[in-house]
């Protein structure tokens, strides 16, 4: 069965494994799934990710972080731009997600990126997601 959108059920899989508990999650493979989880990885939101080739797309295996207590990193996922709705933002309106204890996830013409680092290049794009 095909999926019409492929990075909302990235975020689903996601949210729905945090609140499971679970160590990690396997997603569908692509390339932008790849460079969305680099980002989370790297604002601190996931502890790793790993592309595991197959014969097929390949699958995108992602490990949760959680705190001391078992809280998940991730309190929320929404999906911001949408295949019926897209939302795309210049460099100067990108707004800091909840006073900057979150981030927002932007597909650019200098590839994906949080918005941090949106900010600092002064490059807008489409809002893929946000993140706190």
């Amino acid at each position: 069965m095909p999926i019409t959108d492929p990075i909302a059920d990235m975020m689903t899989r996601i949210r729905n494994a945090g609140k499971a508990k679970f160590n990690s999650v396997d997603i569908p493979g692509s390339k932008m799934k790849v460079e969305i989880a680099k980002v989370l990885k790297n604002e601190g939101y996931i502890r790793n990710y790993k592309f595991i080739k197959d014969d097929k797309q390949g699958m995108l295996r992602v490990y949760l972080k959680y705190g001391s207590d078992q809280e998940s990193a991730i309190y929320r996922l929404k999906r911001e731009s949408k295949p019926s709705r897209r939302v795309y933002v210049k460099s100067n309106n990108i707004k800091p997600v909840y006073n900057g204890t979150g981030i927002a996830v932007l597909s650019t013409s200098k590839g994906i990126m949080s918005d941090r680092q949106a900010r600092k290049e002064k490059v807008g794009g489409e809002l893929l997601c946000t993140i706190w």
